[in-house]
């Protein structure tokens, strides 16, 4: 039985006691300004709050409150109804059985949007009241796009039988509506919703796999029709700009497109592979802005310490880690910090990944000879306060770098290292002199990304003998701390988790490191590190977010062995024996 109202929600709402006359005739003439429901329209101006309103919503109609982010929602049931009725209506079928259809709403007192989901679903129904925010997310969640991309791969693979046909050379506006444009739309709006930072286009010689990283993780969706791989190929080259007649070597380039009202920077690769060539396409989303620095989850007391680093007029800070750490992310958070007025900031990037305004960026491009090196040596005749360089990849650069920070610049950049301790024996690898490093550098952030335990199915966990084993090198509590795992639920897709976080070690250069670097002494420089108050490793960082219940074992000891030799774990076989 449909639920109504004996009045009209306005004037029950001021009929209870809920709101008062004037603030409904407020919230009224609001709503005829914005063209959006009174319910919506109440919460917007907060004269009552989401909660408050459909906790009275759900009283005054008999129906349930559902609180959806922890329920499990088969995905047969959802997709009762279409996902174009079900975001305009703002409803989503819970549950299916013999007798009726139980529907979540944001508004159950849309009489006419109930007519309409019973005319839809053929079955009687029944109404709970749901959060708007849930139901959102839901549907981002479980109207996913994999249905369309199979059957608009088929319909592509039908249009064009033999993959050496394809010719998207003079595809013009008319025409894109063809079967790989809307299977590449498909593709992006899974990715846009997934949160995936990387799209894999991977071609098999019976099958093709488009990968999805999500949270670090790479998530498979495969398509039978083998031979559209070319298509998507060509079609990308086109759009970003590379040649589609080279299909021997690899290729970079770089697009922009606009999915689901999100602006996508595309970093396209494309590399020859036995059975035609695979795409790797890096997604950086220009609508989600930049993470500040407290976002990154760089803890308190070390990003106070971070800021003073920042505030000093010279010196070089490295951010190190393996590709996909986030030390971009963290280096875009100091500089929107440091981007004020009275600051000239130059970058040196390659590419530039966020454009950010007053800041003058440069992208390298090798071919013609617009190299690290070359912009650096320039940057340095602009009068800049502040320099970032994308990476330190050579000797060159790393000389030309430290001698700018020891010259009065600031000056921020990256290696691709373990750990604070080793980046600072890298560039004494690379060729530059031990009084130069010791002279210019002032600090080293090491980060990791561990993914967040998912904090809708997180329950308490116990880790077996091995782990316990391991976990025992890094603090000597384990055993009373404790920790957490996700089960797996609707709201992770089954994994357990739920986003990423920063781990974060910082070192900070002492007088007995910088005599170790002076003479190029790598041992004591690594014991003078490791003796610094201030000091703690990677390792240790990450077992604190498991004590917080933020990561889980598996996390922790996936960075530890990421970041620790041979030579430092113990041996599980020793232990065992």
């Amino acid at each position: 039985m449909q639920p109504k109202l004996k009045m009209r929600l306005g004037d029950l709402l001021v009929h209870e006691g809920v709101i008062s006359e004037e603030q409904l005739q407020q919230a009224l003439n609001a709503q005829r300004q914005s063209g959006r429901k009174l319910g919506h329209t109440l919460t917007d101006l907060g004269l009552v709050s989401e909660n408050q309103l459909l906790t009275f919503l759900s009283q005054q109609l008999n129906v349930p409150f559902i609180d959806i982010s922890t329920r499990s929602l088969p995905p047969e049931t959802i997709k009762l109804l279409p996902e174009v009725q079900a975001r305009r209506y703002r409803a989503l079928v819970l549950e299916n059985n013999l007798e009726y259809i139980l529907v979540g709403m944001s508004d159950p007192a849309d009489l006419a949007a109930l007519d309409t989901l019973a005319n839809l679903l053929k079955k009687p129904i029944k109404v709970a009241v749901v959060r708007e925010s849930q139901l959102l997310s839901a549907f981002d969640r479980h109207y996913r796009r994999t249905e369309d991309i199979a059957s608009f791969a088929q319909e592509l693979a039908s249009e064009h039988r033999e993959a050496t046909d394809f010719d998207f050379a003079d595809m013009g506006a008319e025409e894109e509506d063809t079967a790989v444009a809307r299977l590449l739309k498909s593709i992006f709006e899974d990715a846009v919703q997934m949160q995936a930072s990387d799209i894999h286009i991977e071609p098999d010689e019976q099958l093709l796999r488009i990968r999805l990283r999500v949270d670090g993780v790479l998530q498979e969706n495969l398509i039978k029709e083998s031979n559209i791989a070319s298509a998507l190929v060509l079609r990308l080259k086109l759009m970003s700009g590379l040649d589609i007649s080279e299909k021997r070597l690899p290729q970079d380039g770089r697009t922009h497109i606009k999915v689901k009202g999100h602006h996508i920077d595309v970093r396209l690769s494309t590399m020859p592979v036995q059975h035609g060539e695979s795409v790797v396409m890096r997604l950086l989303d220009q609508s989600a802005g930049l993470l500040t620095l407290e976002e990154t989850g760089m803890p308190e007391a070390m990003l106070v310490r971070f800021r003073q680093l920042l505030k000093r007029p010279h010196g070089m800070v490295l951010v190190t880690g393996p590709t996909g750490s986030g030390k971009t992310t963290t280096l875009y958070g100091a500089l929107s910090e440091l981007n004020q007025p009275g600051v000239k900031i130059i970058t040196v990037e390659d590419p530039v990944e966020y454009r950010l305004p007053r800041i003058n960026q440069v992208q390298i491009n090798h071919k013609i000879g617009l190299t690290f090196s070359n912009v650096l040596r320039t940057t340095l005749r602009q009068d800049p306060d502040v320099i970032m360089v994308g990476e330190m990849r050579d000797h060159e650069t790393s000389e030309i770098g430290l001698r700018g920070a020891l010259t009065g610049h600031l000056v921020l950049s990256t290696l691709h290292t373990n750990d604070a301790i080793s980046s600072a024996i890298r560039l004494l690898d690379m060729g530059a002199p031990g009084y130069l490093v010791a002279s210019s550098l002032r600090a080293i952030v090491a980060q990791r990304l561990v993914r967040r335990v998912c904090m809708h199915c997180a329950e308490p966990y116990q880790p077996d003998r091995d782990e316990l084993f391991w976990l025992s090198s890094l603090a000597n509590d384990v055993s009373s701390i404790e920790f957490k795992h996700g089960r797996g639920c609707d709201q992770c897709h089954q994994t357990g988790y739920h986003g990423r976080i920063g781990v974060f070690e910082l070192l900070e250069m002492t007088e007995g490191m910088m005599s170790a670097l002076k003479v190029a002494d790598t041992n004591g420089f690594s014991l003078a590190a490791k003796k610094c108050s201030g000091y703690q490793p990677l390792s240790k960082a990450a077992l604190d977010y498991a004590r917080q219940g933020l990561t889980t074992v598996e996390e922790v000891l996936k960075l530890v062995e990421m970041v620790l030799d041979d030579q430092a774990m113990p041996k599980v076989a020793e232990a065992n024996s």
